[in-house]
């Protein structure tokens, strides 16, 4: 692993979009300008945001700076998580085969499916009645 200034990566998952800078540190994280813990008040989203360093032993190496928009806090933590994912693949091939191998590299295509014409909602219909 070489000296590194900052990586910044773009991560998105459902309409969450996030830009991750990477900094050399001692594992500070914030989002939005606020403290991680702050910013995700459920404990599984601290959780999925720290998996990318958990994975890589790299957990007090690096101060994390997000800006995220868009859709809402459980899709913004996996989008974080995506662009970290990113910022430390780019750092290291190591880190980019076990983040590969654990599927942190690869965006989640899940969206919320649309509203069709002459139905309730994406799948579901109106009752049919006989009489």
């Amino acid at each position: 692993m070489e000296a590194v200034e900052k990586i910044r990566a773009t991560g998105r998952r459902k309409n969450a979009i996030a830009v991750v800078e990477l900094i050399p540190g001692k594992g500070e994280f914030t989002v939005n300008d606020r403290q991680r813990n702050a910013y995700f008040l459920r404990e599984t989203e601290r959780l999925i945001v720290l998996q990318p360093f958990k994975i890589t032993n790299t957990l007090d190496k690096f101060d994390v700076r997000a800006k995220v928009t868009g859709g809402g806090v459980t899709g913004q933590a996996g989008a974080v998580k995506h662009g970290i994912s990113r910022a430390l693949a780019s750092i290291d091939t190591a880190f980019k085969t076990t983040l590969r191998r654990n599927g942190f590299l690869t965006r989640d295509p899940r969206a919320k499916e649309r509203k069709k014409y002459g139905q309730k909602g994406a799948r579901k219909r109106f009752q049919w009645t006989k009489r």
